[in-house]
């Protein structure tokens, strides 16, 4: 049996998505900028249009000039992060991330510390959640951007961006969440949370890879990202993907709350399984505040990377921790940042669902890591002590 639980990763793509992108390589292959040339370019930049009305729709937007399409949900979020600084920087220099953000975001803001701005990474507690008295702390006459994401993409625990939202907005700060891994597993329109920008993945809900959506509201004062056309309401070059943009809207439209309860009913099998059979683990994260498709656990005793290579060899995939970090063999810095030791969190192993996993996999996957950890922690030079 072959068990794909890395969808936190990047997930199949749904065969609706498939087959609204085919006429888009094959038929409506125009570029959307060839409108002022041909009728060919105006058939494929009213498609556009239309595509990007429906997510500004679903999102709550006030206008569809809100909604951007990038190549990804990293393009999205180094475009905030740049963007934001370096067109607000008569105000100031300071921005504030979470100590657990994507990569993405951590690596733009310090490559923006090397520039000269402040960064100030804020702290997270043992279940990832942000201190809201030290971020009101932290904002200052001089910070022109918080960034803190909506859930994590290694322990999904999901912050309470309704306080954040709330003190950012108070202080009269530009808010940006990012939303890759956790839109539309749980329903989040900006307007409702002082959001003024918003990173979506289209790829980690069944979508295409190579399309990012940034939301950013009308007044949002950016410098733009990508130069060499006047694209995107002149806010980044480059021609459009419109196979990409017509597939991220499929996937939204296709994506309902049946799924996320299907998936939050494997994810709780799965939780079952593991708490009654293998002694000695611990969640990371929230129980209670999570998204639905991510759980997280250590091992105690054994190593994370053994664990899923074991897995890999019975047809199930995993992963140690965000993939963008596991080329790395250091611990993960999240885990880290919630006070996890070097030696809990190299025993870490992330599984995430989607709706077309099925209970089978889900206790053939259990069945096999209670072997799995069994044999291992008999090998364990770790032990109990």
């Amino acid at each position: 049996m072959r068990v794909y639980l890395d969808n936190a990763t990047s997930t199949k793509v749904d065969d609706k998505v498939l087959e609204a992108m085919i006429p888009f390589f094959r038929e409506y292959y125009a570029l959307p900028s060839s409108q002022f040339a041909h009728s060919y370019g105006i058939e494929v930049n009213d498609r556009i249009n239309e595509a990007r009305e429906f997510i500004a729709t679903k999102l709550g937007a006030s206008s569809p000039e809100e909604i951007v399409f990038t190549s990804g949900g990293t393009e999205a979020n180094n475009f905030v992060i740049k963007g934001i600084a370096y067109a607000n920087i008569e105000r100031g220099k300071h921005i504030i991330v979470s100590s657990i953000e994507h990569l993405s975001i951590i690596e733009s803001a310090r490559k923006l510390q090397k520039e000269g701005f402040e960064v100030t990474y804020l702290p997270v507690d043992s279940e990832g959640l942000v201190d809201l008295s030290i971020l009101e702390k932290s904002i200052r006459d001089d910070t022109v951007l918080v960034s803190i994401q909506v859930g994590n993409h290694e322990t999904g625990t999901i912050q309470n961006l309704n306080a954040i939202g709330n003190i950012v907005k108070g202080k009269g700060v530009l808010f940006h969440t990012d939303a890759a891994i956790a839109w539309p597993y749980i329903n989040l329109a900006p307007s409702n949370y002082g959001i003024d920008l918003m990173t979506i993945s289209p790829h980690k809900f069944h979508g295409p890879k190579g399309i990012g959506i940034l939301y950013i509201k009308r007044g949002t004062k950016i410098t733009k990202f990508i130069d060499g056309g006047f694209n995107e309401f002149n806010l980044r070059a480059g021609s459009e993907n419109t196979p990409g943009i017509i597939g991220a809207r499929k996937a939204i439209e296709t994506f309902s709350e049946d799924d996320v309860k299907k998936i939050k009913r494997l994810k709780e099998l799965l939780m079952e399984n593991i708490r009654k059979d293998i002694p000695d683990v611990e969640l990371n994260g929230s129980e209670d505040n999570a998204l639905p498709h991510i759980l997280n656990y250590t091992f105690k005793y054994v190593e994370g990377e053994a664990i899923s290579l074991r897995l890999d060899f019975e047809g199930i995939a995993v992963t140690t921790g965000s993939a963008c970090y596991s080329r790395n063999l250091q611990a993960s810095y999240i885990l880290l940042a919630m006070g996890k030791t070097h030696e809990e969190s190299h025993g870490s192993i992330r599984f995430s669902f989607s709706r077309f996993n099925t209970e089978e996999e889900i206790l053939y996957t259990a069945s096999k890591l209670k072997e799995i950890v069994e044999d291992l922690r008999r090998l364990s030079p770790l032990g109990k002590e």
